[in-house]
């Protein structure tokens, strides 16, 4: 499914990761803190000039325009892909509505109206049960064994196949 042709717009998606976890980093903190320290500490033998005041000015806006692109273009992405994992995940659970597939084209009046709906659900959930109940280190354990049992189930049906 996945294409690895190499163009442009995988070359620029790939640079793009690499640049945003980059800037993330201790390093790039470190490099941006030491710009900032030797650029200070040249002050007085620049006299404070306006070029040198320019020199930071620039290259602080330069490469803030250029990051806001970068992490952009990551962000979209990665949403998107978050995206389609609920959708595969909405879409795979027996009793969950496909309409919250792609539920975020919906538009604001819609998503309103969603929300007051889980909203009075999760009220009446609340009116039923004390949370450390439905959410127990017991709970999780016996959802962990149906699974794996049924994981099993479906590992021995597809070698009879």
């Amino acid at each position: 499914m996945a294409h690895h042709v190499k163009t442009p717009v995988r070359a620029f998606e790939r640079f793009a990761h690499a640049a945003t976890r980059f800037s993330g980093s201790v390093l790039a903190f470190a490099i941006a803190l030491g710009t900032i320290l030797v650029w200070g500490i040249t002050g007085p033998l620049f006299h404070y000039s306006d070029t040198w005041q320019l020199v930071i000015n620039t290259g602080t806006t330069v490469i803030t325009f250029l990051m806001v692109f970068l992490i952009q273009q990551t962000q979209n992405k990665d949403g998107l892909a978050i995206q389609l994992k609920l959708n595969e995940l909405v879409a795979a659970l027996d009793g969950a509505s496909n309409l919250l597939i792609s539920v975020e084209d919906l538009t604001s009046e819609e998503l309103r109206v969603l929300h007051a709906h889980y909203q009075l659900l999760s009220k009446r959930a609340k009116e039923l049960a004390d949370t450390r109940e439905s959410h127990s280190i017991e709970e999780a354990e016996r959802r962990h064994e149906l699974k794996a049992r049924e994981s099993k189930a479906r590992q021995g049906k597809a070698r009879k196949s």
